[in-house]
C-alpha cells in the first residue's frame, strides 16, 4: 500500500498541515521540523502524485503554441486542430494559444519564444527552424524550467524535451521506395519540390528520398532541390519552368507545402505520366489525388499531432513520465484507391 501524507505525519509527529507546507515548500516550518518532515518522507518512500496535487489545486496550464503564418494549409489544419482543443480545455485545465510568425524565420521564432517565457507558460510547442539562435532560445526555455516540444520539425540537440511528429527521414525514403517503384524502368530525373532547407523535416526527408532513390536498380539522377518557400506562385513557377525545360521529366516529389502551386503548374502544362508524390491530406492534394493530378500522398494527422503535444507538455510540466506509444504519429499513405471520405462526403 503506497504510503500518504497521513503515514508522513504519524512518523515525522507533525501536523497534516506542515505536511502539506513541506510538501508545497512554503514557508512557516522550522528547519528542524522540515528535516524530520523529509526524514519521513525518505523513510517511508513516499513518491508525490504531483499530477492529482495539481488537480485538487485546480491548476491551469497556460500553453502556446508557436506556428508559421502564411499560405500553408497543413499549417492551418494545425492552427485549427489547437482552436479546437481550446474548445474543451477548461475541463482539462489548460488554456491553449496560438503566436504565428513569418515562415523560416529564426529570429521571429525566437521573439516569439522569448515572449513567451516572459508571459509565464507552462509549456511551448512550436514548429522549429533550424538555426543556432533557435537553439539558444531553447536554451533559455529550459533554464526558466518550461517544457518545450518540437512540433511537426525537430531540433534535436537542441535540447527540447520532445518531438511530436512523424519520423521524417522514414517519410523521404517511403517517398523514395515509392517513386522507384512506380517509375520502374523507365528513364528520366526526378525532381524535388521543398520550402526550406532551413527546416530539418525537410532536409530529412529529402535524405531519406535520396537514399531509396540510390537504392532503386534503375539509376536515376534527382535533380536540384527547388525552394518554394511554401509559396503557391514561387512554387508554381519553379515547376512550370522544370516541366517546360526537362522534357525528359519522370516524376516530382513535394516534400513541403508548395502544393497548391505544384497542382496548379501540373494541370496548366499536362502532367503527362510523371509520378508525382506529395505530403499532407488537404482538401487541395485530395482532389488532386482524385483527379490523377498526383500519385500518392503521404499524410500525418494533425489532430493527433495536437493532442499528443498537449499530453506531452502536461506530462512534463507536472514531472510524469511521457507515453512513448501513444505519442507515436504515425505516417499514413494514401492512393486515389483508398482515399478516406473527407468532410463534405461524410454522412
Amino acid at each position: 500500500m503506497r504510503p500518504t501524507v497521513h503515514d508522513i505525519a504519524a512518523k515525522a509527529g507533525v501536523s497534516l498541515a506542515t505536511v502539506d507546507r513541506v510538501l508545497n515548500d512554503r514557508p512557516g516550518v522550522r528547519a528542524v521540523t522540515r528535516a524530520k518532515v523529509e526524514a519521513a518522507i525518505a523513510a517511508l518512500g513516499y513518491v508525490r502524485d504531483v499530477a492529482a496535487a495539481n488537480l485538487a489545486k485546480s491548476r491551469v496550464y497556460p500553453l502556446v503554441f508557436i506556428l508559421p503564418e502564411g499560405d500553408n494549409p497543413f499549417m492551418r489544419g494545425l492552427e485549427a486542430e489547437v482552436r479546437r482543443a481550446g474548445l474543451h480545455s477548461a475541463a482539462e485545465r489548460t488554456r491553449l494559444s496560438v503566436t504565428t510568425v513569418p515562415a523560416f524565420d529564426g529570429a521571429a521564432l525566437v521573439g516569439a519564444i522569448d515572449a513567451a517565457i516572459a508571459g509565464g507558460v507552462a509549456g511551448i510547442a512550436a514548429v522549429a527552424v533550424d538555426a543556432p539562435e533557435v537553439s539558444a532560445a531553447i536554451a533559455r526555455v529550459q533554464e526558466a524550467g518550461i517544457p518545450f516540444v518540437t512540433l511537426v520539425s525537430d531540433l534535436a540537440g537542441s535540447g527540447r524535451d520532445h518531438f511530436v511528429g512523424v519520423d521524417n527521414i522514414a517519410a523521404g525514403r517511403t517517398a523514395g521506395s515509392l517513386m522507384g517503384r512506380f517509375l520502374g524502368a523507365r528513364p528520366g530525373p526526378v525532381a524535388v519540390l521543398a520550402g526550406s532547407m532551413r527546416v530539418r523535416d525537410h532536409g530529412e526527408r529529402l535524405e531519406g528520398f535520396l537514399a531509396a532513390m540510390s537504392a532503386m536498380p534503375q539509376a536515376r539522377a534527382v535533380l536540384p532541390v527547388l525552394e518554394g518557400q511554401d509559396d503557391p506562385g514561387r512554387s508554381h513557377a519553379l515547376i512550370a519552368d522544370c516541366l517546360a525545360n526537362v522534357p525528359d521529366l519522370a516524376g516530382i516529389y513535394s516534400l513541403g507545402a508548395g502544393n497548391r502551386g505544384l497542382i496548379e503548374a501540373l494541370s496548366a502544362g499536362g502532367r503527362g505520366d510523371l509520378c508525382v508524390i506529395v505530403h499532407e491530406l488537404t482538401a487541395e492534394t485530395r482532389a488532386a489525388l482524385q483527379e490523377g493530378l498526383i500519385d500518392v500522398v503521404l499524410n500525418q494527422d494533425a489532430g493527433h499531432e495536437v493532442r499528443s503535444a498537449i499530453r506531452v507538455l502536461r506530462a512534463k510540466a507536472d514531472g510524469l513520465p511521457v507515453n512513448a506509444g501513444q505519442e507515436r504519429i504515425r505516417l499514413d499513405i494514401f492512393i486515389k484507391d483508398n482515399l478516406p471520405a473527407g468532410p463534405d462526403e461524410e454522412n
